[in-house]
């Protein structure tokens, strides 16, 4: 019997301590105004490691979202342009087609959905964003370098790759 309720302490403990365990991947949130326009960002932010991330770990050519678990959520309280195309107020999940000179940017109508799940046919819009080499960061980052009034510029950076779109509130 001793034995027993001390195997059932060890695997308590055990559950415990993994429950307690940090995410390797931590979760992120942000609210950006842009005139009186909402726009919320959540994610989750791989880090690099000392990996090889475009075009070993992030595959060229095949779609990706730039978050750990689950999609990256993009909302806008009201409507905008992604630059120069129309987008809808609402709620999407980002997704992107990485390449070494250029990326495809894709805002996805079904919000909600799991990293390896692209749902394929519900895109809303689908714009070309030019990779830039910046300084290294080794956690994923999304946010907006540039506010100005009605316009920001949104930007994606993980490791020395990063990639912008221009956002205006309509």
């Amino acid at each position: 019997m001793r034995a027993f309720v001390a195997m059932l302490l060890v695997a308590s403990s055990a559950a415990t301590a993994c429950a307690q365990a940090p995410r390797p991947s931590q979760r992120a949130e942000m609210l950006q105004m842009l005139d009186s326009n909402q726009i919320r960002v959540r994610y989750i932010r791989p880090v690099a490691r000392g990996r090889a991330l475009f075009g070993s770990l992030v595959k060229y050519g095949k779609v990706w979202t730039p978050s750990a678990d689950s999609a990256m959520l993009i909302s806008f309280s009201r409507d905008v342009e992604i630059d120069g195309k129309p987008l809808k107020a609402g709620s999407y999940s980002v997704w992107a087609i990485p390449d070494s000179a250029q990326w495809t940017l894709i805002f996805n109508r079904t919000a909600r959905a799991f990293h390896l799940s692209y749902p394929e046919g519900d895109d809303a819009l689908r714009v070309p964003a030019k990779v830039e080499t910046l300084p290294h960061v080794e956690t994923l980052t999304a946010g907006f370098p540039l506010v100005d009034a009605r316009k920001a510029v949104f930007q994606l950076q993980w490791g020395t790759t990063a990639v912008s779109v221009h956002v205006e509130t309509k």
